[in-house]
């Protein structure tokens, strides 16, 4: 069976030439998403780490919807911070506010030299259907 590549409506404009999400066999690859407005893609990106993270996740959930599933239905997640030593406490701080504490998915977040639209954050996930 060949992939599916799924383009959101509602989610925001993809800064690069990419799908929101791809889907193979029940798997869904969401690609990393930014801070940015879904409905104003000019406008200033959320100020600090916590803000962005917030608009990242929200911005995750309209991909999700996209493909009727949900946060629940995520079973990893990968962060990229550009500045890992400042941000991981607070960043993860947001992030852990959309999971329940019993349900957190696998993750890995590392430190990179930059990231699209100079964001602070971004994450990308991968999901199952049931």
């Amino acid at each position: 069976m060949l992939p599916i590549h799924h383009m959101i409506g509602s989610a925001p404009q993809p800064v690069a030439p990419f799908s929101h999400a791809v889907e193979t066999d029940g798997w869904i690859f969401i690609t990393g998403q930014m801070p940015t407005d879904p409905d104003n893609p000019e406008a200033p990106l959320p100020e600090g780490v916590a803000a962005q993270t917030r608009r990242v996740m929200e911005n995750l959930k309209l991909v999700l919807a996209g493909v009727d599933l949900s946060l629940e239905n995520v079973v990893f997640a990968r962060v990229y911070l550009t500045e890992f030593k400042r941000d991981y406490h607070e960043m993860n701080e947001a992030y852990r506010s959309y999971f329940p504490a019993d349900k957190l998915p696998g993750r890995t977040c590392v430190g990179v030299t930059g990231l699209a639209v100079d964001a602070l954050v971004e994450i990308d996930l991968v999901a199952r259907r049931p």
